[in-house]
């Protein structure tokens, strides 16, 4: 069992004043920073010295392992490192601060150690490789300056070894490394100017003119004005026609490197033809018209779209098919019509109308039929020639014509204003003037055809007989029609006994029978019949 005598008075007063420390801090706050304050083993270093006797921004009571977050609250920079994994801090194994940095020994205390002589560089941001390798520390990290302030870049320390003035940057390592500072190693293909061919062999002085490296120029022109067969003409992009082999053998594709081909003829023209204004500076012009002008016979009538019917091969061969690239297909007299007759030249690539009178119309109003007619020529003419007209009208309409109709003009029964209004078929409807004026004055009424055909108005083909109920015999079949039929047929006042035509012939004043027929005949009207029916 442990006992007060197996101990010191060293262990004895610690244990003691141990004691006394769980008892304040138990008890008062302020008296667990007196405590702590004098159990304190030593001051702090002078940077520290702002934190002596506040124990809480450094310390966490009964935690130990809490020490290095609080570390790096205040060292924000190592916390960086650690953070991204950079630097000397950040590539060491997890480890806590205390372990390389001992503090409360004193205002003057060194508590960064370091063995500059076995001192792993690999461990920075920075190798050292080549002649680095053998520098002295003090080289480049100053005294009594951190070490992580040590400049990386290497004009910081060879500033006066710069031979190209500051003109090519500060980023000396593009070119030079290590191990000697005169052996360059820039790779041209990695800057926006690689180097091919005649410019791989050319002195750097050749462009960067008084050791002139930044914004240096790009053109071609820049260097080979001199050179320049075009007197700028074609702009500064040399390149799109020159390479770097051979300077006078262009490689300049038209068909490939620009949207307009070359063919027929343009293959054989100069560039200068077309390209009469600087390249680049002015869209050059693709339409045929912007170098055809005076070549068009048209006079521009016939539109801008010289392609549709011409050619590259030969500007006189017209390629354009009307049938075959319009929908309005040319026949007979339409065939040899020119352009210019229908493509007015005010609107020549205005949508024209196909219907006939689209043109016609002034011929219909002149030699024609003044509109009356309507628009569809076509229905009557076509392409061969205005006359005759193609027009059948047993065909084409519900009405034959028979007869001396054959031979009557289209206007001698269409007499109004359209031929299209619809007309009766009677015959009452043309040769209603005929009746009225030379013939039954409508007494006989409107049926014409049941009299008259169409072969001659004046032959009739009506069969008394077998059209009526009233047979005619003797004279009868000599009389007019008129002399029976005073009155309109079908009128109810007409008539049919003897009496009703010959009362006035009666010369027995009524005194017998009306009915005639019982003495009298129709062959005479003298001869009276015997009571035995003999004559």
């Amino acid at each position: 069992m442990f006992t007060l005598w197996q101990c010191t008075l060293t262990e004895i007063l610690g244990r003691v004043a141990l004691g006394l420390y769980i008892v304040l801090i138990f008890v008062t706050p302020a008296g667990a920073a007196s405590i702590e304050s004098a159990i304190m083993p030593g001051s702090v270093i002078k940077d520290h010295a702002d934190l002596e006797g506040k124990c809480a921004n450094c310390h966490v009571r009964f935690d130990r392992d809490a020490q290095p977050r609080l570390c790096l609250d205040c060292h924000k920079p190592i916390a960086a490192d650690v953070r991204t994994k950079r630097g000397y801090h950040g590539r060491l194994k997890e480890k806590n601060c205390r372990e390389c940095h001992t503090e409360h020994k004193g205002r003057t205390a060194i508590i960064v150690k370091m063995d500059e002589k076995h001192f792993d560089h690999t461990q920075t941001d920075f190798l050292l490789r080549g002649k680095h390798e053998n520098k002295a520390c003090d080289k480049c990290h100053e005294a009594g300056a951190k070490h992580r302030k040590a400049p990386s870049e290497c004009v910081s320390c060879h500033r006066k070894d710069d031979k190209h003035k500051g003109n090519l940057g500060n980023k000396c390592g593009n070119c030079h490394d290590e191990n000697g500072w005169k052996e360059a190693h820039f790779d041209h293909s990695k800057t926006k100017f690689s180097l091919h061919d005649a410019h791989e062999n050319l002195a750097c002085a050749k462009c960067h003119i008084d050791q002139r490296f930044a914004k240096t120029p790009r053109d071609c022109l820049s260097c080979h004005r001199k050179d320049d067969a075009h007197k700028g003409s074609f702009g500064t992009r040399c390149e799109s026609c020159h390479r770097e082999t051979k300077w006078d053998q262009p490689t300049f594709r038209h068909d490939l490197d620009t949207r307009f081909r070359l063919l027929g003829q343009h293959q054989e023209v100069r560039c200068t033809s077309c390209h009469t204004k600087p390249l680049y500076r002015q869209k050059t012009p693709s339409r045929c018209r912007d170098c055809h002008i005076k070549d068009d016979v048209h006079k521009r009538g016939l539109g801008d779209k010289c392609e549709n019917c011409h050619t590259e091969k030969s500007w006189k061969t017209a390629r354009f098919d009307h049938d075959r690239d319009t929908q309005f297909k040319l026949r007979d007299k339409h065939a040899s019509a020119k352009c210019q007759s229908c493509h007015k030249p005010s609107s020549p690539h205005e949508k024209l109308s196909s219907q006939c009178n689209s043109c016609h119309a002034e011929d219909d109003q002149k030699k024609g039929h003044k509109g009356r007619y309507g628009e569809k020529c076509e229905s009557c003419h076509n392409e061969k020639g205005f006359k005759p007209s193609i027009f059948v009208h047993e065909r084409d309409t519900q009405y034959t014509l028979l007869g001396k109709h054959r031979q009557v003009k289209c206007d001698s029964c269409h007499t109004g204003a359209n031929i299209h209004d619809k007309m009766g078929t009677k015959c009452f409807t043309c040769h209603e003037r005929d009746d009225m004026e030379k013939a039954h004055k409508g007494r006989y009424g409107q049926k014409c055809e049941t009299c008259h055909v169409e072969k001659d108005f004046k032959t009739i083909h009506f069969d008394h007989d077998q059209d009526t109920s009233f047979l005619l015999t003797g004279k009868h079949r000599q009389v007019k029609c008129d002399n029976c039929h005073k009155e309109p047929l079908g009128s109810p006042k007409f008539d049919k006994r003897c009496y009703g035509c010959h009362k006035n012939d009666d010369v027995h004043f009524g005194s017998y029978d009306l009915r005639c027929d019982q003495c009298h005949v129709t062959e005479d009207w003298r001869k009276v019949l015997k009571k035995d029916g003999a004559r």
